[in-house]
């Protein structure tokens, strides 16, 4: 992974447009995991093992163990595979286990759904999606609300769901195997005793089974949560985002840390299709060997409206493209702004037939002259609009002035 991206780690698949995006949870609670005891290693028979009893627990159990003692929670369950259990410890020589210490299972309860850093973007077979150079913005990098979710099989896990909204909403849910995909299916599991083991919080996930209707692409639906999510991202990066190379980063809608290279926000019209976009990208200009270090972000969202830059408006959707490199110094972002340079040039020659009506690309390397803006030729029409806007203004001015004057009736 190239070393700018440090707030970027998990790989974009297909917008939810053309088909829906896999997102896996990383950390599990299984017994047999290293990392879910204290003293760093799994049990063995001549320890104690030690669950703290008020602390609500799913523990998946792998395979047969022989254990000196074992406290367990008051609330709690232990899902065995088959050949898995427990088994008194006959006090015969181990060579492996001679410690006898008291093994303590960690604390779960600071695993929240909105930590951009412990999900990760999979193909459907549960593969790793890597090497299209193709990123997400941080709040697309937690479930959006036309995603899959999976939890690995024969893996127990417990999530925190507090969101500022009452309901979350995914397509799919797959857990133990499983694949939820309707709110019937969904309903008839929260009934069952390992739902609020697994999930606790003021949230509450709802599958709804429907994929994203519009070709033009859907909006994550996170940002609501967005302050949970640069919550926690900037608490696994030392509660500050790390120091740009460029003087003026820009700030991508949905993204908790500046960035140097070029963003790109397009107005599209209905004739827009994400997904072919986004293929037309790839092929014709990340493919280009000059841009081997350059990754790429592109979904919809909804931008902020102002009344005279104060009132909030109202929100349009836009579709966002940003583009970093893996460039150092003084070059900076260099690669990232001639890919965008090249974006804008094939809009302002094929624009109108890609559907989209507008755009406007803002640059920031680590030049001196970082931190320009500019847009393409179809924007021209925008600034003729604003230019006309004012001479307008201007005018009536003047008339009024001399209507006051008595100069004109």
């Amino acid at each position: 992974v190239p070393p700018m991206i440090w707030v970027t780690l998990v790989s974009l698949l297909l917008p939810a447009a053309a088909a829906a995006v896999y997102k896996q949870w990383i950390p599990n609670t299984n017994f047999e995991t290293a990392s879910n005891w204290d003293k760093g290693r799994v049990p063995c028979a001549s320890d104690i093992v030690h669950f703290e009893k008020n602390k609500v627990i799913s523990v998946f159990v792998r395979s047969p163990h022989a254990l000196t003692d074992m406290y367990l929670p008051l609330n709690g369950e232990l899902v065995l595979a088959s050949g898995a259990g427990f088994a008194a410890f006959d006090g015969s020589w181990d060579a492996g286990c001679d410690s006898g210490a008291t093994v303590r299972f960690a604390d779960a309860e600071h695993h929240t759904w909105f930590d951009p850093t412990l999900w990760q973007a999979v193909s459907p077979s549960g593969e790793l999606e890597l090497g299209r150079r193709i990123f997400s913005v941080d709040e697309e990098r937690v479930p959006c609300c036309y995603d899959d979710v999976i939890f690995q099989p024969e893996t127990s896990f417990r999530v925190n769901v507090d969101s500022s909204r009452q309901v979350i909403h995914l397509r799919s849910i797959s857990l133990m195997g499983q694949e939820l995909s309707s709110p019937e299916a969904w309903a008839g599991y929260l009934r069952g005793p390992s739902a609020s083991l697994q999930f606790h919080g003021n949230g509450t996930l709802q599958v709804t089974g429907t994929g994203c209707p519009d070709k033009s692409g859907c909006a994550c639906g996170n940002a609501p949560d967005g302050h949970r999510i640069c919550t926690a991202l900037l608490g696994a990066l030392g509660r500050q985002c790390p120091a740009p190379a460029c003087r003026s980063p820009l700030q991508p809608l949905g993204h908790c840390c500046g960035v140097c290279g070029a963003t790109i926000s397009l107005d599209f019209t209905p004739d827009f299709d994400l997904q072919k976009y986004q293929d037309r990208l790839v092929q014709a200009l990340l493919s280009q060997p000059k841009y081997a270090g350059v990754w790429m972000a592109i979904s919809k969202v909804h931008k902020a409206q102002t009344f005279l830059g104060v009132i909030p408006r109202s929100s349009t959707p836009h579709i966002q493209i940003v583009l970093i490199d893996d460039e150092a110094g003084a070059q900076t972002g260099t690669a990232a702004e001639q890919m965008a340079a090249d974006v804008m040039e094939d809009i302002a020659q094929h624009g109108e037939a890609l559907g989209i009506s507008s755009g406007k690309m803002e640059v920031a390397t680590g030049s001196t002259f970082s931190g320009q803006a500019g847009s393409h030729a179809l924007s021209r029409i925008t600034a003729g609009t604003v230019l006309g806007l004012l001479f307008g203004l201007v005018l009536l001015g003047g008339i009024f002035f001399l209507y006051r004057k008595g100069k004109l009736r």
